[in-house]
């Protein structure tokens, strides 16, 4: 499933870079995760690096948007084919 980021985030600024899908970006008040593209890293780390690296532990599994580890992976095929096309 996707993650999101919950209003508790402070900003910090971390989960962005660490993004190898670029899925994270600043929202209006606070960081969001574009469900489109966030594999969960499934394909790029054994665990989602923003929820690593962020320091107040506002990331969860979005609950609204259900994914398998297939779907994730087929999302992440997707996604490297389209890049590699651009």
């Amino acid at each position: 499933m996707s993650l999101k980021i919950l209003d508790t985030c402070v900003n910090c600024d971390v989960c962005e870079p660490a993004c190898p899908n670029k899925a994270i970006s600043l929202g209006e008040e606070f960081y969001v995760i574009d469900p489109a593209l966030c594999t969960e890293c499934v394909g790029h780390h054994d665990e989602p690096q923003c929820v690593v690296v962020c320091p107040v532990e506002c990331i969860i599994s979005d609950p609204d948007r259900v994914e398998s580890r297939e779907q994730l992976e087929l999302k992440y095929r997707q996604l490297m084919a389209k890049e590699s096309a651009a």
